[in-house]
């Protein structure tokens, strides 16, 4: 039975200016179809007012982008909006100077454990998602893989596309690698084979700089990846960080795609 599809509400950000404009941006992607949503951020409402919309508009929550446990210090917060939300599932994630290199690396991994080590008498389990540098190598192992060792708790939301490394790696075999510790996984399409492209970082994370395409028109190997999903995966989450085209047609586009070739299901 295909899996419940979800939008990262990060992709529809440019529409959202006021408390106003983010439920507006619900109720047409309840209209879409979608059944659910992974926020990033609430714009203006509170953890409460999120998920009274949310429910009124039949919108699950599998989970959520905020708050995002990035230090142990903010970890009560994160408890007890998640008690709000009604989730057991927190997320947190770094950029690129956390995985420069194997100091880094042991850095990252101990925050990360800090986390999950206050997390877990509240019943919370942290997951994690991954951007493209993690999936570079050091010494021919890949850096999420040396990570994984050092933060054996921590889950997975595999961000497929990115995990592909820009054509080095194959983001299926990826998926099948941490099966076992996923739960989540984001799928966005565009060009993957893109080696020739100068990657460069700003606030640690990717500038825009790579092709991104409505899901089903880049590279991705998407069936693939939704075959190769585990079970314990509750939901695939739709994210565009930015689009070649419209953004709302691209999300439109994308839950065609994904729905009508039975590779997720959605309420239309």
């Amino acid at each position: 039975m295909p899996k419940p599809i979800a939008v990262q509400l990060y992709s529809l950000r440019e529409y959202v200016k006021s408390k106003e404009d983010f439920a507006n941006v619900l109720k047409r992607v309840a209209a879409i179809g979608y059944k659910a949503v992974e926020a990033a951020g609430f714009h203006g409402m509170s953890p409460a007012e999120f998920k009274k919309l949310a429910d009124d508009l039949g919108l699950k929550l599998y989970s959520t982008h905020s708050p995002w446990a990035g230090n142990p210090d903010n970890v009560q917060q994160v408890i007890d909006d998640l008690g709000v939300l009604g989730l057991d599932l927190c997320c947190c994630g770094y950029g690129a100077n956390e995985f420069k290199d194997l100091d880094a690396i042991k850095r990252t991994a101990d925050n990360t454990n800090a986390i999950i080590a206050k997390l877990k008498p509240a019943g919370i389990t942290l997951f994690q998602h991954n951007h493209d540098f993690e999936f570079q190598r050091i010494g021919g192992e890949l850096k999420y893989d040396i990570y994984a060792k050092l933060v054996p708790e921590v889950k997975f939301e595999l961000d497929a596309f990115w995990s592909a490394n820009f054509g080095a790696e194959d983001e299926v075999a990826n998926v099948k690698k941490y099966a076992d510790r996923m739960v989540l996984v984001h799928i966005k399409d565009g060009k993957i084979k893109q080696d020739e492209v100068e990657r460069t970082y700003v606030n640690g994370y990717l500038d825009r700089k790579i092709e991104l395409l409505p899901l089903g028109r880049g590279e991705l190997n998407i069936p693939g990846v939704v075959a190769a999903l585990p079970a314990q995966v509750s939901s695939i989450v739709v994210e565009l960080d930015y689009c070649e085209i419209e953004m709302w047609d691209a999300i439109e586009q994308s839950y065609k795609y994904m729905t009508s070739n039975g590779l997720a299901a959605g309420n239309k």
